[in-house]
């Protein structure tokens, strides 16, 4: 299997390929992984060759894209034809939206089945007129599209992708590496400062305009002064959002993105908060929120919905409302119990929910069966 993914990011959707690759590689797989960001292979088994095939489709970006779409192209098709020199393609495996419309304009007998990946809702702009046309287009090659949640299959199949081709795989999260550490809590408390009764929120997001982090830092102003905010991610908000909480003090705390060891720093905190984006499929910092056995807080329902069961935590509404994401998160300070009821029941949920050995075993058989 070759899997394509070229983004530019080093964001969830990127980190979740390449841990379903590895699991995928670990299973029994022979796996490569076409991109840009070698970084991501780091410590996994996952075979990786560089290639730079533009930036995604946003709309700043569509008119470079457009330029270099054909060359793109055929840079790809010669770094498959590389690829297949060593051994047939059996699945080419593709993640975003700039190769996904490649893949109808790639020759069968290179790619073996081309399968989507859909890491979130479909974009508005691809869900009517034109662009809409392409997408659909190029759906028909595609011999399977998964979704990663439920409310993202169901954007697919309104923008009209037939309902028999789009089935939900969740994400691969490992339970027994993720899980709550209750040294790490008491050692990031002390760096902190954080005295017993303090509540601290976590949040882990890439600090990206897209993602709504504003109204985590706007809710602050309705909170009591024992009330916490640690958010731990990197983006080119990041300035912005530093400018934002500047009135709070040490009451909000930037960190690093904390990955190989986000169960640390979700330890040490209270409640998760999350503030899905528009778009958003399965945020995984829901997930790792959960397994640290954290009630999660999510200050919108599109991208959440799926994910935030009843008892486990809560959806605000309305959405991105500030002084409401703060009632919500007052409700939980004033009882601990709740906070503890509902992080044990998330974790429950998760560990059922996103269980490695039953995800990679449906993905594998899968495209075991679409490979003959």
């Amino acid at each position: 299997m070759v899997s394509v993914q070229t983004s530019g990011e080093l964001g969830g959707a990127e980190y979740a390929n390449v841990e379903l690759l590895n699991a995928l590689q670990a299973y029994g797989a022979n796996v490569t992984l076409l991109g840009d960001q070698p970084a991501l292979v780091s410590g996994t088994e996952v075979a990786f060759t560089a290639i730079d095939l533009g930036p995604k489709i946003k709309r700043s970006s569509w008119p470079k894209v457009a330029l270099g779409f054909l060359p793109w192209l055929a840079r790809l098709r010669k770094a498959l034809e590389r690829e297949a020199r060593t051994e047939p393609i059996d699945v080419t495996l593709l993640h975003f939206k700039k190769e996904q419309l490649m893949s109808a304009l790639l020759p069968r007998r290179l790619t073996g089945a081309v399968v989507w990946a859909e890491w979130g809702r479909l974009p508005l702009p691809l869900t009517r007129g034109l662009a809409r046309l392409f997408y659909l287009v190029a759906a028909r090659r595609a011999k399977l599209i998964v979704a990663v949640s439920e409310s993202t299959r169901e954007s697919l199949i309104e923008a009209g992708v037939p309902a028999a081709k789009v089935i939900v795989i969740n994400n691969i999260v490992d339970g027994a590496e993720v899980a709550f550490d209750a040294l790490a809590r008491e050692s990031y408390r002390r760096e902190w400062e954080v005295r017993d009764e303090t509540l601290v929120l976590g949040c882990i997001s890439r600090l990206n305009a897209s993602k709504r982090n504003d109204v985590i830092v706007d809710a602050m102003a309705y909170l009591p002064e024992d009330v916490m905010l640690v958010l731990a991610g990197d983006g080119d908000d990041e300035s912005a959002l530093r400018l934002r909480a500047a009135p709070y003090g040490e009451r909000v705390r930037f960190l690093p993105t904390p990955r190989g060891y986000v169960q640390k720093v979700l330890s040490a905190c209270d409640l998760a908060v999350f503030a899905p984006q528009e778009l958003e499929g399965a945020p995984r910092a829901i997930i790792f929120g959960q397994l640290c056995e954290r009630a999660v807080i999510a200050s919108g329902p599109e991208g959440a919905r799926d994910m935030v069961a009843p008892g486990t935590g809560s959806i605000v509404k309305p959405a991105h409302d500030p002084r409401m994401l703060a009632a919500c998160i007052e409700s939980y300070r004033s009882d601990p119990q709740r906070r503890l009821r509902e992080g044990q029941a998330g974790r429950a949920l998760a560990q059922e929910r996103y269980d490695r050995g039953a995800v990679v075993e449906e993905w594998f058989t899968r495209l075991s069966a679409l490979a003959g």
